[in-house]
């Protein structure tokens, strides 16, 4: 039979290895292990906030329209895809693969960035 004295020395070295063993990963590592993010771009004030969102591959951007009127998301460059309409409280996701700037193509002044790591 194993005396409380022992089993709480066991208990101890436990999780002492266990708390030593997981010390040793890294941010990077820890990263590595975590599934995609989930970032919002919120609508409002005729502006996309943030402007400049930094995410990486695969993480996914909602837009939600705060304001009072139809916007859409759609990529600047060679208009490779689009949200479509946004009404007023409405929202729109993509899982972002490559930088991208984009911009409401109804309301042209109203432009972001997508930057991946």
């Amino acid at each position: 039979m194993i005396n409380n004295f022992k089993l709480g020395g066991i208990i101890f070295i436990y999780l002492f290895l266990l708390f030593f063993i997981n010390g040793c990963t890294t941010p990077e590592e820890n990263a590595i292990n975590k599934g995609p993010e989930v970032y919002t771009v919120e609508i409002k004030n005729m502006k996309f906030q943030p402007e400049e969102l930094t995410v990486k591959k695969g993480d996914t951007v909602i837009w939600v329209n705060h304001d009072i009127v139809t916007h859409c998301v759609t990529e600047e460059l060679t208009k490779a895809w689009t949200s479509g309409k946004i009404a007023a409280g409405g929202s729109w996701k993509m899982a972002v693969e490559n930088s991208y700037n984009y911009f409401c193509a109804i309301h042209e002044v109203m432009k972001g960035k997508i930057i991946v790591q």
